[in-house]
């Protein structure tokens, strides 16, 4: 677990964590030398009944509280420090409201120098204290009194930071893992060296780690925590990896460590955004803001569903100028670059958004969707929509372990495909497409036996697992079916007018009549009209002709004879030149050659050099499905 202290300059932050932990959390000559703290510190602490935990100690000078940040991400306690003879100051209500935004789960406060006020006083402060907390979404504090110089109030302050602790779920260790950066550095002997609180998962040695935004890979060679080599860097603890084929130019604050392919960094993502009230009236479109999330920091502009920005909270759309890592459910802090001061934050609620109109959800909708996972899929599959939302982004994408995916897609009435989900009404589109298609079809086609299902895909032009789960639910409910290649409305049957059976009479007969050499598809058409080329279709699919050749058909005993003919006529292995065939079947070559290819098609005959051999000596079943390309 992590604690990680708050407050103004010179409340004594840094003298606390040294009197708790004997470590002197100031590292850089330049913080010893100006008495006040730049960067991050960090310092075990050991409570009893939980063991080792770590501090991270923040500056708290309003100069550095983009540091402050850094440090305030991702820790499970937040101990505010108030100096007893100074009381409450503007960063004390800055800190405070950061970790509000943050989402910190507990907060407390520790009133220190009480050794330079009289009892009186000190109840001031703390009554101030507690005012602070007046209209805060966090609960009333606990506040423990302490002098780092006496060590006043120290057992009081362990006591309380244990019992608070206690009641801090513990991080989930099955999820997915991720560290965001605070600090690079080299060591002589070991490399690049990386630290940071761990958010999710776990890490083991000699795991790979890519390192986003940048997408470099490398290898945990060595874990560390609290100065000791670690087996595993586990959520909730901060911790020190070692990285091997990796040079410290390409890792800085604000990198983040994952270990599986399904992170990505974004630019663009949709987020409920609390403001100020206030600032509403200041902000537009073109406004730039410093965007703080993890250990990133990075330019950031709003949109919203009514072009203005609003005061207090609303779906937007950010936009950042550079990638960060960022993850369904989680905060970020939003802070004016002139003057410098936090103004908001938000939670993300799809990190992989794209420009659309945004919805106005109601107050209450933006409290569930910031809240649920659940409902952040369900928000995330209605503005993906027909595209799909691929499984394996599901637990970065909406904030959510993966052994919990499947949970949350039965909870969903989500379709699921091989690879993508879908959501409900993207399905119900589709299928009211292929109604409409189908439809469309059989009445410029009522000879047809369907419509071809490679012709229904590409009319539907989306993603095809989703038109394939669209066609298998129609056919589950008994209102499609697919027969052969052609899909059609179940118990659709062909309807010839009178004038078709007229026309389709004649074409059999005269294909018939032409024996071994019948007319071709222009000529019939030159005798019957337009409609040749569509009964013909309609014949073969009856199994009354044979498809030859593009623009020949033949009648089936007619073609069946052939074949025995030419079976019965050669020897298997030996080669045939086509004059020899001529000979053998008796009619011209305009006739013999492409016979002959439908042989080599539906493996009668096989083309050796300039002639053929014959594959199969008994009978042929023909399938006209591949009887001509």
């Amino acid at each position: 677990m992590i604690i990680g202290t708050a407050g103004h300059i010179d409340h004594g932050k840094t003298a606390l964590v040294k009197a708790l932990t004997g470590v002197d959390a100031d590292r850089l000559p330049e913080e010893k030398r100006r008495g006040i703290t730049i960067d991050l510190g960090f310092a075990p602490l050991a409570l009893e009944g939980i063991g080792i935990v770590g501090v991270v100690d923040v500056p708290g000078h309003e100069d550095f509280v983009r540091s402050m940040l850094v440090g305030a991400s991702g820790i499970d306690l937040g101990l505010l420090v108030v100096a007893a003879d100074e009381g409450v100051m503007p960063q004390t209500r800055e800190h405070l409201l950061i970790l509000e935004l943050l989402g910190i789960p507990q907060v407390m406060v520790a009133v220190t120098k009480c050794d330079l006020v009289d009892d009186e006083w000190l109840g001031l402060v703390r009554s101030d204290v507690l005012a602070l907390f007046d209209g805060s979404p966090l609960p009333t504090p606990r506040i423990a009194s302490c002098s780092s110089r006496t060590l006043v109030g120290l057992d009081e302050l362990r006591a309380v930071l244990t019992e608070q602790l206690l009641k801090t779920n513990p991080r989930r260790s099955n999820d997915l893992f991720r560290m965001p950066v605070d600090r690079a550095f080299t060591i002589k002997g070991t490399g690049t060296v990386v630290t940071g609180t761990v958010w999710s998962g776990e890490l083991t040695a000699d795991a790979s780690v890519v390192v986003l935004p940048s997408g470099k890979l490398a290898r945990a060679r060595k874990i560390e925590q609290h100065g000791k080599s670690a087996d595993a860097a586990r959520a909730g603890s901060r911790a020190a990896v070692a990285l091997a084929g990796l040079d410290v130019s390409d890792v800085s604050r604000g990198s983040v460590l994952v270990a599986e392919d399904h992170w990505r960094p974004t630019s663009l993502f949709e987020a409920v955004v609390t403001l100020e009230p206030k600032m509403g009236a200041t902000l537009t479109p073109r406004t730039r803001l410093r965007l703080h999330a993890g250990a990133s920091e990075v330019g950031a502009r709003l949109v919203s569903a009514v072009g203005t920005i609003p005061g207090g909270a609303a779906l937007m759309r950010v936009t950042t100028d550079a990638q960060l890592v960022v993850r369904g459910g989680d905060r970020f802090v939003l802070r004016l670059p002139a003057p410098l001061r936090t103004i908001g934050g938000g939670i993300v609620i799809d990190p992989y958004a794209r420009r659309r109109p945004l919805p106005r959800p109601s107050r209450k909708q933006l409290d569930v969707l910031s809240s649920s996972p659940a409902v952040r899929l369900g928000y995330v599959l209605d503005a993906v929509s027909a595209r799909g939302l691929p499984t394996q982004d599901i637990p970065v994408q909406v904030g959510c372990a993966p052994a919990e995916v499947q949970t949350l897609i039965g909870g969903s009435g989500a379709v699921s495909g091989p690879h993508n989900l879908f959501a409900p009404s993207a399905v119900e589109s589709v299928m009211a497409s292929v109604r409409r298609i189908v439809a469309e079809y059989e009445i410029n086609s009522p000879l047809s036996f369907g419509i071809p299902a490679r012709t229904l895909r590409e009319n539907l032009r989306v993603d095809e697992e989703l038109a394939d789960i669209s066609i298998r639910e129609m056919e589950r409910a008994g209102e499609m079916e697919s027969q052969g290649p052609f899909v059609r409305k179940m118990g659709w049957v062909p309807s010839p007018t009178d004038r078709d059976t007229e026309v389709s009479n004649h074409l059999v007969h005269d294909i018939c009549a032409g024996s071994r050499e019948p007319p071709g598809v222009g000529e019939l058409v030159s005798r019957y009209g337009s409609s040749v080329p569509g009964l013909l279709r309609f014949l073969e699919r009856q199994g009354r002709i044979v498809q030859v050749e593009t623009d020949r058909y033949y009648d089936r005993s007619t073609l069946d004879a052939m074949i025995a003919r030419l079976t019965e006529k050669l020897v298997p292995g030996q080669v045939y030149v086509p004059a020899q065939l001529r000979d053998v079947l008796g009619f011209s070559r305009k006739y013999l050659i492409p016979f002959l290819e439908y042989c080599d098609r539906n493996g009668i005959t096989e083309r050796r050099g300039e002639g053929r051999i014959l594959r199969q000596t008994g009978g042929i079943l023909l399938d006209t499905s591949r009887s001509h390309p």
